[in-house]
């Protein structure tokens, strides 16, 4: 029986963190990710997929669970990963903007690509509140009334060419702090 028959509504988030090299890390990043608040492991998350890229220094965590839960679960590994990952000193061949790069979030199971947006939306303004220096922009689902593509972000945002990212003005939040530098948020299709 499919899961969307059995009344499940999941979603999935490939978490990408600018950490690749220092296991221990990549490893506390994605434990963050299964555990409640009192240190238990969420019936509701999984961890399915860890990839880390030593030359790129770049890990992509692969996170799913019940909309309702991926939220607190994605936002628990972005503050561990932002504790762990200073972008002052990050090295890497890949551009990248962020200690925490891109929350990608995905519908698997009886959940709406508007829904994942929203997701995105509400874990990105959590994070703003929740970690100083922290900003996002916003692409997809996430960015209204706009919908800009990550394509497009890329482009208005230097993501190949820049390192310093000072200057730019993001969707939420204060102006990049060197040490987090930019997240970007959205829901992909």
């Amino acid at each position: 029986m499919s899961s969307s028959r059995l009344g499940l509504r999941l979603a999935v988030c490939l978490l990408n963190i600018s950490e690749a090299r220092r296991k221990y890390i990549v490893e506390n990043v994605a434990k963050a990710a299964l555990l409640k608040k009192n240190g238990q492991k969420h019936p509701e998350v999984s961890v399915l997929n860890v990839f880390s890229d030593q030359g790129y220094n770049r890990s992509v965590i692969t996170i799913a669970a019940s909309v309702a839960e991926l939220g607190n679960s994605v936002l628990a590994a972005c503050l561990e990963a932002f504790q762990s990952i200073d972008m002052e000193v990050q090295e890497g061949i890949h551009p990248c903007l962020g200690a925490v790069d891109l929350i990608p979030i995905y519908p698997l199971s009886g959940v709406g690509v508007e829904e994942c947006g929203a997701v995105a939306r509400n874990l990105a303004e959590n994070l703003v509140q929740r970690v100083p220096g922290c900003s996002v922009f916003l692409f997809g689902e996430a960015d209204l009334p706009e919908k800009r593509t990550l394509v497009q972000r890329r482009k208005q945002l230097g993501w190949f060419t820049r390192r310093d990212f000072s200057a730019l003005k993001p969707d939420l939040g204060v102006a990049p702090a060197r040490r987090c530098g930019l997240t970007g948020s959205q829901h992909r299709r």
